[in-house]
């Protein structure tokens, strides 16, 4: 097992790498990534509508949901959220500021191309019937309460997700088997998920789902629309996701471990 301080050293080269990657590979593997959170998002609406008791649910949907990140880690790809902790390379300054935003900017689109590619495939599936459309109403409901959401509220949610969103990520890199990858990040996301924290990628995913099965099932939710999904859920939330991940503990992990002198 690495050390916090080992951890942190890795992760300067392991930045580096992912800043270096060609804009098609960016895209590409941000597309994978954006992809396998929608399916641990999609399968946790399934738990949640499937099992009576909501607090048993909740916890399944949870642990579900973090099959995403398990499969984004393990399986290889590229997560915006879990990227904010490349400011540690620019920090050592072994990368920059711009290959930085580069690399945020492309697999943030190829996120956002994920999500929305499984919402669409979910809703003209017609998987959201299931449980005599049980599960619609409930994609819709979800959508429209993270949509509706105060901006203040959005951007302090999103700050909260992304610290337990990297840490998940740290853990797996402390770890030098799979088992041992898969058993440390799976708790934090957990945590996140039971709290209602917000994951701009999994939004990316869960809203656009709202608003195509308000369409295709006749569901109304006051509040949900395009403008209230990005300016108002989708923009805080990755501020605040930006604020966690880069600035809580990429800046706090790098002045610990890395920084030279006092």
């Amino acid at each position: 097992m690495n050390s916090p301080a080992k951890v942190a050293e890795n992760y300067v080269n392991t930045g580096l790498g992912k800043m270096k990657l060609s804009i098609p590979k960016m895209l590409v593997l941000g597309f994978l990534a954006g992809m396998f959170i929608a399916f641990g998002a999609l399968a946790s609406q399934v738990s949640a509508v499937s099992i009576a008791a909501p607090s048993v649910g909740k916890l399944v949907g949870a642990i579900l949901f973090s099959v995403g990140l398990m499969m984004v880690l393990c399986a290889g790809s590229e997560l915006f959220t879990g990227n904010c902790l490349l400011i540690i390379p620019v920090l050592e300054k072994k990368g920059s500021v711009a290959l930085m935003l580069r690399n945020w900017l492309f697999v943030y689109i190829g996120n956002f191309l994920g999500g929305l590619f499984v919402a669409l495939m979910a809703n003209y599936g017609h998987i959201y019937s299931l449980f005599d459309s049980k599960l619609a109403a409930s994609v819709v409901t979800i959508a429209a309460g993270k949509a509706t959401l105060s901006f203040s509220d959005a951007l302090i949610r999103g700050v909260l997700c992304n610290i337990l969103v990297c840490i998940a990520v740290w853990i797996s890199f402390a770890a030098s088997e799979q088992a041992g990858k898969i058993l440390g990040l799976m708790p934090p996301v957990i945590l996140f998920v039971l709290c209602g924290f917000e994951h701009s990628v999994a939004n990316m995913y869960f809203i656009p789902a709202g608003l195509l099965a308000s369409g295709t099932y006749g569901i109304a939710a006051d509040g949900l629309s395009v403008g209230s999904f990005l300016l108002g859920n989708l923009l805080p939330v990755t501020i605040g996701n930006i604020i966690g991940g880069c600035v809580v503990v990429g800046c706090g992990y790098w002045f610990c471990y890395l920084r030279k002198g006092k």
